[in-house]
């Protein structure tokens, strides 16, 4: 399993641009980066004695600097843990306590909140991302890493408690790479624009570490935003988009959608939850395919792929799983269930990450006997397409009746005039729980009871929401995602 990838690609083809800044322009070829990376991995041994398995923390937006610094990170075998520089001082000192880095790599728009950390004791020795690494007369090309070893923890958002950290091993990152190529179909002359933060899995291991792998290239966005994605989409001859609905949803809104010329986008990645079909339609009528996908932080994350053929035909569908993952639909004591049944998904595979970071009791709960156990609600059909039907946190039980949120959403979107829509359960004295529907109108004036009357053609009694409620906008996450948790407490009943 060869793990310098650095090293053969500046040996296969050094002049090729291997990252490039969205903004300025600036870039580094295979080449630069290469040579990059063993001077700040020189500097890393020296002046800062990290050794093997030592955390890095970074508090950083998508910079050049930030994939010298990983690979860097790679070469001396340290571990890497990007930080959400969103987060308050109160959720970054949780993580920075629980990963104790030897060194916390930052740029100085965040130079208060690290002051706080050094002032408390939480942190000793810092680095500014920016700062050069010094002249060496020769470069150490040694690379400590084995298959097994940590290079990432990535502390997913926590939703039911503290955020956790998920420990990602060469191996993951490898396996991830070569699914992705597999069945992605990548090649060296792709390109993409990547504008999810690098604190997030799909910032790093969705495209930019199989790409890099690939020897393809990337041109980085600090974040999100729909117009200059599709100018530089053109500009570089982008040939792969990635995104969630939402953010392809905007892109298609942006007046810049019919002007710019995407003709050498092969097709576009969407994951998250499933696309709407009008959105499909009107990407396909763009002459870009949808290939909705599936995946999570601690597995993959690209664990299942539809192809884009498939995109109308099996609306909602995330396919079937890639190569080298195994996918079982089991009941709650893990027995495997009949096609068309919903169970929880598990998947085996050496893309599984290695465990929570300090947290031997989660890492029992999730990984058992070699399966992940996601979370995630799912059923296959008769011919082996996969589709998530909810969160096991997110399903509500109504008069003793199973509800999964994303049927009713679809149902609900599908409405003209609909633009977005997020379903919760909430309590209820007569029925357990019921629907609240959050609803974002799209230019045309759509009431209540057009609502309703709506469901009550599409959906069982038990299943209509009851209650409606429009909002300007969903609250969304750093990738796209709509926050289910915030909308209770931005709309109460």
């Amino acid at each position: 399993m060869e793990l310098d990838w650095l090293k053969r690609w500046n040996l296969y083809a050094p002049e090729k641009i291997a990252v490039k800044d969205g903004d300025t322009g600036d870039s580094l070829t295979y080449h630069q980066l290469f040579q990059s990376s063993l001077a700040k991995a020189q500097d890393l041994r020296t002046k800062y004695k990290i050794k093997k398995n030592d955390r890095i923390a970074v508090l950083a937006m998508n910079e050049l600097e930030y994939v010298v610094l990983f690979f860097a990170a790679l070469r001396v075998g340290a571990v890497l843990v990007p930080i959400n520089f969103r987060l308050t001082y109160r959720e970054v000192e949780h993580i920075v306590s629980n990963c104790e880095p030897s060194l916390l790599v930052y740029q100085e728009a965040f130079q208060e909140l690290v002051n706080q950390l050094k002032h408390e004791g939480k942190v000793f020795q810092t680095k500014l991302l920016s700062e050069k690494a010094n002249e060496f007369k020769s470069l150490n090309e040694s690379f400590e890493g084995e298959p097994e070893d940590p290079v990432m923890i990535l502390y997913t958002s926590g939703t039911t408690g503290a955020p956790k950290g998920a420990i990602l091993t060469h191996e993951m990152i490898f396996w991830n790479s070569i699914n992705t190529t597999l069945r992605l179909n990548l090649s060296q002359q792709d390109c993409t624009v990547i504008f999810l933060p690098f604190f997030h899995t799909g910032g790093w291991n969705v495209l930019t570490t199989p790409l890099l792998h690939r020897g393809g290239t990337l041109v980085l966005l600090k974040k999100f935003d729909g117009n200059r994605i599709l100018q530089l989409t053109e500009s570089e001859n982008g040939t792969i988009l990635f995104g969630v609905p939402t953010t392809m949803d905007m892109m298609a809104h942006s007046p810049l959608f019919d002007k710019v010329n995407l003709s050498k986008v092969r097709y576009a990645i969407v994951g998250g939850e499933p696309m709407p079909i009008d959105l499909i339609k009107a990407w396909d009528k763009k002459g870009i395919p949808i290939r909705q996908g599936y995946g999570l932080t601690e597995f993959g994350p690209n664990v299942f792929s539809l192809n884009e053929e498939d995109a109308i035909r099996k609306i909602g569908s995330i396919g079937f799983p890639n190569f080298y993952i195994d996918a079982k639909v089991v009941d709650n004591h893990g027995h495997e269930v009949a096609a068309n049944e919903i169970g929880e998904l598990i998947l085996k595979g050496p893309m599984c990450m290695q465990g929570y970071w300090k947290n031997p009791k989660a890492t029992a709960e999730t990984i058992k006997d070699g399966w992940l156990y996601t979370g995630d609600l799912v059923r296959c059909d008769t011919d082996g397409y996969f589709y998530v039907v909810g969160r096991k946190k997110d399903m509500f039980i109504s008069g003793g009746e199973n509800v999964y949120p994303p049927e009713l959403e679809q149902v609900i979107r599908a409405l003209p005039g609909v633009r977005e829509v997020a379903v919760v359960g909430v309590p209820d004295d007569r029925w357990g729980e019921v629907g609240k529907a959050f609803v974002v109108r799209d230019k045309v004036e759509i009431s209540e009871s057009d609502l309703l009357t709506h469901c009550l053609k599409n959906l069982a009694k038990f299943k209509i929401p009851k209650y409606f409620v429009f909002l300007p906008e969903l609250p969304k996450g750093d990738s796209g995602k709509i926050l289910k948790r915030k909308l209770l407490e931005q709309a109460p009943l």
